[in-house]
């Protein structure tokens, strides 16, 4: 039997190996996607000076439920909206460990429709 703290400890070795190749940077930072039952947050990341430059969340005021594919959306796209006001346009995916499908793929493309490229 599988357990949840199983999965999650497979999730966090898998997290590990991805961030070995990728890095952010001030002009391209790391888009780094956290998914919980019930919400999924965003940040993006300048690993070279440790600081997160833009972040969004479903636990926001503006969202009712945050554990569906229409909130990662938004979620997304409110992310790439914060973004554009800080003068990032590109960033890379860093999908945490997570599959790329359902609510990170949401998220994903909801950041690009907002504007965002990777």
């Amino acid at each position: 039997m599988v357990t949840r703290q199983d999965s999650n400890k497979a999730r966090q070795k898998r997290h590990r190996r991805v961030r070995a190749k990728i890095s952010g940077t001030a002009a391209c930072p790391r888009l780094s996607v956290y998914r919980s039952l019930n919400h999924i947050y965003a940040q993006l990341i300048d690993d070279v000076n440790g600081v997160t430059l833009a972040s969004a969340a479903s636990v926001e005021k503006e969202f009712e439920y945050g554990g569906n594919q229409e909130a990662a959306k938004k979620v997304g796209e409110l992310l790439a909206k914060r973004a554009a006001e800080k003068g990032i346009e590109a960033c890379v995916f860093d999908r945490g460990g997570y599959i790329y499908h359902g609510r990170v793929a949401a998220l994903a493309e909801g950041a690009r429709e907002g504007g965002l490229k990777f």
